[in-house]
């Protein structure tokens, strides 16, 4: 069964809020609205979007960023944190798929899709290329500290933790941007083939 972008839209959302959305991107104008007292039309929140919960995607980000000062137990605790909240975002998404379409034929692909769609979107966007980009950060700097500087080790350590910390504000809409790209390109034009052929 295919999907039109605007379906693909309603089930997914990214973890961090976007104040523009390029084109064929996932945005929260595809969230249900509903009515307020006051008559005007209100998005409903999202936890996994709206709520400090979207911060829990960080964190592998941070332990990356960290990586230097702690034990290595820590940074892949950072990483079981973010999968958690990345699978938690997907079974959410799956979860409203399926109320969203009740008992109509194609149910469950629509809710694979759901789930699928968040899960890899998540996985690349909020841990694999955030992890891998300031885990290679770091140690860059750590490596032309070493080189460039006569500072102490702890002192290039915690230059680089700063210079990681600071960098992850800098590479969120970029990535969230090229995955969305990517998946556009690839996995979300199989949804849309199967439409072709029902």
């Amino acid at each position: 069964m295919g999907f039109t972008s605007e379906e693909v839209q309603v089930i997914h959302t990214g973890p961090r809020p976007q104040t523009t959305s390029p084109p064929g991107t996932l945005s929260g104008d595809a969230v249900k609205r509903s009515m307020d007292s006051s008559g005007e039309t209100a998005k409903a929140v999202d936890i996994y979007r709206d709520t400090w919960v979207r911060f829990l995607g960080y964190a592998n980000e941070v332990g990356e960023a960290f990586r230097a000062l702690v034990p290595v137990s820590f940074v892949w605790g950072s990483y079981a944190v973010a999968t958690a909240y990345v699978t938690a975002d997907a079974v959410d998404k799956g979860k409203k798929a399926a109320a969203a379409h009740g008992d109509n034929p194609g149910k469950t692909a629509r809710v694979a899709v759901a789930v699928v769609d968040t899960f890899v979107w998540q996985a690349l966007a909020s841990v694999i290329i955030p992890g891998f980009t300031i885990n290679r950060v770091c140690a860059a700097s750590l490596l032309v500290l070493g080189k460039t500087t006569k500072w102490p080790l702890p002192v290039r350590k915690w230059t680089t933790t700063v210079i990681g910390l600071s960098t992850i504000p800098f590479i969120i809409t970029p990535i969230d941007r090229s995955v969305d790209f990517l998946l556009d390109s690839s996995l979300r034009k199989v949804y849309n083939e199967g439409k072709k052929h029902d």
